[in-house]
């Protein structure tokens, strides 16, 4: 097993993971000023809560699009396991060709999403990933990275619609039964999600139309479960996709290393 660390703008995603299973999937706040201390701390409790010892885990891989604490993570990491931890960057050796106008400046956790991606669907593919920003990477029949899309995440959206309105404060995140929403929570539950379902929908035509032939679609990152059912487009959900690409990245440059 190993400890594969994703360094989100809202969250920090921690997994266990090995070529088998995914044995645990946490998340803990980002916070920019937090000290190495506190985020080893947040490890350990983690595998505490498991039962996992870090003797069991034989290193660790850290992915970020947090540059500020970047190595805080891969310090605190590399304190509990004793450990050399890896950090996911352009001069490592993905198994992606990437056809961008600036291949360096691609994020680190779409890099990993479309190595697991590639090693577990068939192509051309689509994978959104839904976290703070929805990403839309789309990968070639010739398994070639050749771009995407970013927009707004469902969350963003959401601190937008409330920002200056105290009626519409307080909104969570369930399901809506209906479209049509009978109050003004329900409304704007619907109008949150659907809208975001709506819009991989429509992404997702526009894209295939691009390419010239259909996509497997696949969707990870925190909020994907909620939104997937409410699309009506056929979508893989895959919660554990970023941390299998991890798995990939950190075993294939482990063996160049060696």
């Amino acid at each position: 097993m190993i400890l594969a660390i994703d360094i989100g703008n809202t969250h920090i995603v921690i997994g266990g993971i090995d070529a088998s299973r995914t044995y645990f999937i946490e998340r803990v706040s980002t916070v920019r000023t937090r000290t190495e201390l506190e985020y080893a701390i947040d490890i350990k409790n983690v595998l505490d809560i498991y039962g996992i010892h870090p003797q069991e885990i034989e290193g660790g891989i850290v992915c970020s699009v947090v540059p500020q604490i970047t190595n805080v993570l891969r310090l605190a990491a590399e304190k509990i396991l004793r450990k050399e931890v890896l950090v996911v960057d352009s001069k490592m050796e993905t198994g992606l060709c990437v056809q961008m106008d600036f291949p360096d400046q691609v994020g680190r956790d779409l890099i990993a999403g479309a190595a697991a991606g590639l090693a577990y669907y068939p192509v051309p593919q689509i994978i959104f990933d839904l976290g703070t920003a929805t990403t839309a990477c789309v990968l070639d029949e010739q398994q070639n990275y050749i771009g995407g899309v970013i927009y707004p995440g469902i969350q963003v959206s959401l601190e937008a619609l409330t920002a200056h309105a105290s009626q519409l404060q307080g909104v969570g995140l369930e399901k809506p039964e209906h479209v049509i929403g009978k109050n003004t929570l329900d409304c704007m539950r619907s109008g949150i999600l659907n809208s975001s379902a709506a819009a991989m929908d429509g992404m997702i035509d526009r894209i295939e139309e691009e390419l010239g032939q259909s996509a497997t679609v696949i969707a990870t990152g925190g909020l994907a479960r909620l939104v997937t059912p409410l699309c009506r487009k056929t979508i893989i959900l895959d919660e554990d996709l970023l941390l299998k690409g991890l798995f990939l990245i950190y075993r294939r440059n482990k063996k160049e290393k060696s």
